[in-house]
């Protein structure tokens, strides 16, 4: 069993993590603070929609592109 998206020293790996999970307590609720950091995050991301289905759209658009140019341009299965 391997885990093709599961690559943990990949920046745009954790960096789609991150954008999900603000996405998840933007919609959770968890407060005004995650609302400002999905803000900013989308900034960030030369985004102008900072709803929390942008932001998990976002992490996992980045999961999954580093998933693809890995398998691309390496030639192989996207491996470290």
């Amino acid at each position: 069993m391997t885990f093709r998206y599961f690559r943990p020293k990949s920046l745009t790996w954790w960096a789609g993590v991150f954008s999900l999970s603000i996405g998840i307590m933007q919609l959770a609720g968890a407060g005004t603070w995650a609302n400002e950091l999905g803000r900013l995050v989308t900034l960030l991301a030369g985004g102008q929609d900072a709803s929390p289905a942008a932001s998990m759209v976002l992490g996992l658009g980045l999961i999954g592109i580093r998933d693809k140019l890995a398998r691309s341009f390496g030639g192989g299965d996207g491996a470290d």
